[in-house]
């Protein structure tokens, strides 16, 4: 029996982002990097181009060295001044790996595409509760991701990910780009992320993690001009949490608007930016538009009646780049005096900030980067290694979540089964998202059981004819069937053929699930069948639940998705993920889909609601025992200790969740909340004794008035449990500040 600490994702490895470090500690430990344009061996001629100079008088000299046209410039996603001898760097979308592809044509229908490492969407990573392995996860494509930009000159090192928005309704279109509905799993799950993009380095990143989409940005419909309404207490508590979290612990300086307003003010012109994001949390890089957010100001909010004003009020909030056609408005601004050059200087200082992060303000030579994709293409792509495709087949292992097992029916004996009936539209495709690469090469689902039960004879059919379809199932030992939904509708841009369907620009209608139709007409053909949902998000699958023996789910996008299911299927990994948001046994426990406000039903946090499948959900192939729970507070936390055994017969891992309910609070409080967690890996008969530490802060709520967190008196129950409805052990303590 061992005692560990629960893994609370801690970035204390990496120094905080560097704002005005003194020349002597540069000296001391700088390692400059950069693609500079200018990287040629010369004695510097100007502080910009001095590398043993404090950063911020580089910034400062460079600024008053460029033009008006040159900032203005520079407002766009491409900082380089050529003149001057400095490059910059573009975006790029990484939500689950580089997309140099993809269903989004990323970087252009006439490029080449890239084939770069594919990951479970982010939903999927998500659900694997591991905060360790979304960093290793980020390394890699971070790594290909410099890889590309070296070698094949494409794409950026400002990578457009995590997504920290919070899934707080099963209906948004958006669902699969997020970790889920909490906003500690979401936080602590994206601070791991923009770490792994970010790397190890205190003063060099890899690439910059830019986080999106602030804020509260989790309906489709009617995006560009919609009004996200709720309290600063619901701000701080929730919506905001994922980001500050990624921001002050994982370090992460770049973040991208969304498209809606918070109370009537549009993001992208927000004051919260500079008083809180800023001024509070002390983000000091990149904060860009999104797309056409700019115009949306004027012609959807209707916030400013002219462009240079829309630009002028997203300049004095902080914004930094803009994804728009911008140049105009900002002139605009300038002439109408609405904004000044120092304004734009201002803000400019973030970008370059992020650039010398990056290693664009010095000579490339000196980068702890500078072999990647240089000396490296003597040993080929990364993406074509065994270790990316065993990191993602790992990866994906860990995602897929066991919803019931009946009697055993799972794990399947490969040896024992002679014929298998693999059926379904997702059974045969390895289907992309909007924000996917392209993967080098991918495993269907059909094809991973094929390999894995190599004796039995294994049949795919694709469920069109569901009378064909449940005929072969009759003639086979066991029918698999794969159904849920196609990420991207299989259809042009704002086009879903189902009301249960849904994407970026429309959100879902329905929660039912068309193709239940199949798996009934195949149970009903042959009993020992295996549901499996491929989905982006919950659906209302009550009748699959009371019948089929057993149900597996997973998300879309992964390379190696049908090795890692068989892997699952026929029990070489024993099933730990766990859902990351509540699924609705109707349409009529979610409250009204632009409710921002959660106190009227929304979430585990507040729902009364019984759900199909609740929060933290997720079944085993073994069982484990909790004892021992003891609670105390020490030095500013809340310190938990517990003992889990593994008591059945198949290694595996759990999932230890802790809840936090408060009894005495002076103002509503959530019934539960998620405040610590930790995936932990036991031989059969195991046991281990965990320790957990929640910081005192963490129970606070916040006070309007004092515009800050506060710790009250209060009398808490800890809950352990495998869960937010399965909770095995409770305990409660008073809480002193």
């Amino acid at each position: 029996m061992s005692a560990q600490k629960s893994h609370l994702f801690s970035s204390s490895k990496r120094a905080p982002r560097i704002k005005r470090l003194s020349t002597s500690l540069l000296l001391l430990c700088l390692m400059p990097v950069g693609y500079a344009a200018g990287a040629q061996e010369k004695p510097a001629t100007s502080i910009y181009q001095d590398t043993r100079a404090d950063p911020e008088m580089r910034i400062t000299d460079l600024l008053a060295r460029m033009t008006l046209d040159e900032k203005i410039h520079a407002l766009s996603t491409d900082p380089s001044v050529p003149r001057l001898g400095i490059a910059g760097t573009n975006h790029v979308e990484g939500l689950h790996g580089l997309a140099l592809g993809g269903p989004g044509h990323w970087e252009g229908r006439n490029q080449a595409v890239i084939p770069t490492t594919q990951f479970p969407q982010s939903r999927g990573l998500g659900q694997t509760w591991d905060p360790a392995i979304l960093e290793q996860a980020a390394a890699q494509e971070a790594y290909e991701t410099r890889f590309a930009f070296a070698k094949y000159h494409r794409g950026g090192l400002v990578v457009r990910a995590p997504n920290a928005d919070l899934s707080r309704d099963p209906r948004w279109g958006r669902s699969e780009e997020s970790y889920g509905e909490d906003p500690f799993l979401v936080g602590t799950l994206s601070t791991a992320y923009a770490s792994g993009l970010q790397g190890d380095d205190p003063h060099v990143w890899m690439t910059a993690s830019l986080l999106k989409h602030f804020l509260a940005n989790s309906n489709e419909d009617g995006r560009g001009g919609s009004s996200s309404n709720f309290d600063t207490r619901l701000f701080h508590e929730y919506y905001a949490v994922p980001f500050r979290m990624a921001i002050e612990d994982g370090h992460a300086d770049a973040m991208m608007t969304s498209y809606n307003a918070w109370n009537g003010v549009p993001m992208t012109a927000n004051p919260v930016l500079r008083e809180v994001v800023m001024g509070e949390w002390h983000l000091d890089g990149i904060i860009c538009t999104d797309a056409g957010a700019l115009t949306n100001m004027v012609k959807l909010h209707h916030a400013y009646a002219t462009l240079p004003e829309a630009a002028a009020a997203a300049i004095h909030a902080g914004i930094n780049q803009f994804l728009d056609d911008y140049q105009q408005p900002v002139r605009g601004a300038l002439e109408q005096k609405l904004i000044t050059e120092a304004d734009i200087d201002r803000n400019l200082r973030g970008v370059y900030r992020v650039m010398w992060h990056l290693g664009f303000l010095d000579p490339a030579e000196n980068s702890p980067y500078s072999r990647i994709g240089v000396v490296d293409q003597a040993h080929g792509d990364p993406w074509n290694d065994d270790a990316p495709r065993k990191l993602a087949r790992r990866v994906t292992d860990e995602s897929i979540v066991l919803l019931k097992d009946e009697k055993e029916t799972l794990p399947l004996n490969a040896a024992q089964i002679k014929s298998i009936a693999v059926i379904g539209p997702w059974a045969n495709t390895v289907a992309l998202d909007w924000y996917s690469g392209t993967p080098p090469s991918a495993v269907t689902p059909f094809e991973g059981v094929q390999r894995r039960a190599a004796g039995a004879s294994v049949v795919f059919d694709g469920g069109k004819d569901e009378v064909a379809a449940a005929a072969l199932a009759a003639r086979s030992e066991v029918a698999i069937v794969i159904v849920g939904n196609h990420p991207t509708c299989n259809a042009g841009w704002n086009q879903c053929a189902l009301p249960s369907e849904g994407k970026e620009a429309i959100d879902r209608k329905s929660l039912t699930l068309s193709d239940e139709s199949l798996v009934k007409a195949v149970l009903t053909a042959n009993p020992r069948t295996i549901v499996v949902l491929q989905t982006n998000f919950p659906f209302m699958t009550t009748w699959t639940q009371q019948h089929a023996p057993a149900i597996l789910e997973m998300t879309h996008n992964s390379e190696e998705q049908g090795n890692a299911l068989a892997d699952v299927l026929f029990g070489d990994y024993n099933p730990a993920g766990r859902l990351t948001q509540t699924w609705p046994a109707s349409l009529e426990q979610l409250p009204p889909m632009m409710d921002y406000d959660l106190h009227h039903g929304r979430t585990y946090l507040y729902s009364k609601e019984e759900p199909l499948y609740p929060f933290g959900f997720g079944l085993s192939y073994t069982s484990f025992a909790y004892s021992s729970l003891v609670v105390a507070q020490k030095e500013g936390s809340i310190q938990v200790q517990l003992t889990v055994e593994n008591t059945g017969h198949r290694d595996g891992d759990e999932v230890v969740q802790l809840y936090v309910s408060h009894e005495n609070s002076i103002v509503s409080r959530p019934r539960e909340e998620l405040k610590a967690f930790r995936r932990v890996s036991l031989r059969a008969g195991e046991k281990q004794t965990l320790l957990f530490e929640i910081p005192v802060a963490n129970l606070a709520y916040w006070n309007d008035t004092a515009h800050r967190f506060i710790v009250e008196r209060d009398r808490i129950e800890v809950r352990a449990g495998t869960s937010s409805s399965d909770i095995r052990l409770r305990k409660a303590l008073s809480v002193q500040p």
